[in-house]
């Protein structure tokens, strides 16, 4: 499954919402996502499962593209 997450790129700082990013990951679960980003210095504010429909919407934008996790 792709997810969406919605997060800031620094945890120490206080959200911004102007300052929000997002990025795609695969996964099996929002647990699995969660535990993917968990090395990253980000400030995960919500991963939301993207279902078929929303998914081809979202490979319209021109940015798209899955985050490789090691």
């Amino acid at each position: 499954m792709i997810f969406k997450v919605f997060f800031q790129e620094n945890a120490a700082e206080v959200p911004v919402r102007e300052k929000t990013k997002t990025a795609y990951v695969e996964g099996t679960s929002e647990r699995d996502v969660r535990q993917k980003l968990k090395s990253l210095p980000y400030n995960i504010e919500l991963v939301q499962v993207l279902d078929a429909e929303y998914l081809e919407f979202e490979k319209q934008n021109p940015d798209f593209r899955i985050m490789e996790i090691e």
